[in-house]
């Protein structure tokens, strides 16, 4: 059993080096492609100059973004979600370092517990480097989320400085810079990124749409379905930008006293669930040998995988029946 622990480590050490050259000798493969083809080498060696099916920047951005990491997820169909949801958290990872991140945290944590426990819990150990790799998938998550909360926060007042700018006799872009330059973060680098781009050339109804998928809130829908509506039909925006900023902050009132009703039910749920740990600590202490059979039997690893997965589950369905959206 002491003689698994070498050969795994052996095994894993080799695997990473072999992915490491690997992934260095194809970024050095496509650097050199995209080099080039934009010093014209391309064009040079096929007699004379080719008419492209598009710009030449496009065609090299579109290869050099070939990666073994980006492959996988292209073909799991995954990276489209995982790079808009790094987008919403404002992270530079791009969708190859997310998955590089989980795997080294998997295999870090499966190490750990394989050297912790003498490769005796191989369940554990697999446990343990499942959720070492749900950890940076988590984390983003949780912070898309809390920008997303922050962003709606700071919304309704700059709807309404936005209403009070076009009153002024600001146009509607114009107005968009300045809330850049009034506002803080997120909100001030979202509708600059939003304002570069209309101001690069980009159509209105393109730049908004942009912007509902970075951010994804209902208000912020409302806010492009409105300021879109009127672009097509008139009206006045300033004065539709003013209540759908009520609308706002009265959703957010409601949401404030379902989330203060809610408490003790989601609160009894987490205890419900911290109940059965507590109870399996308390048992190591007390009577270690019964503990022990859910460590040493094989049966026991079984009983101890269905209960965690039963708690997991009905921590979810509380969660779900105290959680109302608004």
């Amino acid at each position: 059993m002491r003689g698994v622990i070498p050969v795994f480590l052996l095994t894993a050490l080799t695997s990473m080096a072999t992915m490491a050259l690997v992934m260095n000798w194809q970024a050095r493969r496509e650097h050199a492609l995209a080099l080039r083809r934009l010093a014209g080498k391309a064009a040079a060696k096929a007699g004379g100059p080719r008419r492209s099916a598009g710009p030449l920047l496009m065609q090299v951005a579109g290869q050099v973004k070939g990666r073994l990491a980006t492959r996988a997820l292209d073909r799991l169909k995954l990276k489209e979600a995982v790079e808009r949801m790094l987008e919403t958290a404002d992270l530079k990872w791009g969708a190859a370092g997310l998955l590089h991140r989980s795997a080294g945290a998997c295999l870090g944590a499966s190490l750990a517990t394989m050297a912790l426990t003498a490769n005796r819990l191989p369940l554990a150990t697999a446990a343990a480097g499942l959720l070492a790799a749900m950890v940076p998938v988590k984390w983003a998550q949780r912070k898309a989320r809390r920008r997303v909360r922050k962003f709606e926060e700071q919304f309704p007042d700059c709807l309404e400085f936005i209403a009070r700018s076009m009153r002024a006799g600001h146009a509607f872009s114009v107005s968009l810079e300045i809330v850049h330059k009034e506002f803080a973060e997120p909100l001030a680098g979202e509708f600059r990124r939003t304002f570069e781009e209309q101001n690069l050339g980009q159509p209105l109804d393109i730049v908004l749409k942009k912007l509902e998928h970075r951010i994804p809130s209902l208000d912020v829908q409302f806010f492009v379905s409105a300021v879109l509506l009127q672009k097509r039909t008139g009206g006045n925006l300033a004065e539709l930008l003013d209540k759908l900023a009520h609308i706002i902050r009265e959703r957010f009132k409601l949401r404030a006293r379902i989330r203060a009703i809610s408490a003790q039910g989601l609160m009894s749920g987490r205890i419900l669930a911290a109940i059965p740990a507590a109870v399996g600590a308390l048992m190591f202490v007390v009577n270690p040998r019964y503990a022990w059979f859910f460590v040493d039997d094989p049966m026991g690893h079984e009983l101890l995988a269905g209960a965690l997965a039963l708690q997991v589950v009905g921590y979810m369905i509380i969660k779900k029946i105290v959680t109302i959206e608004v």
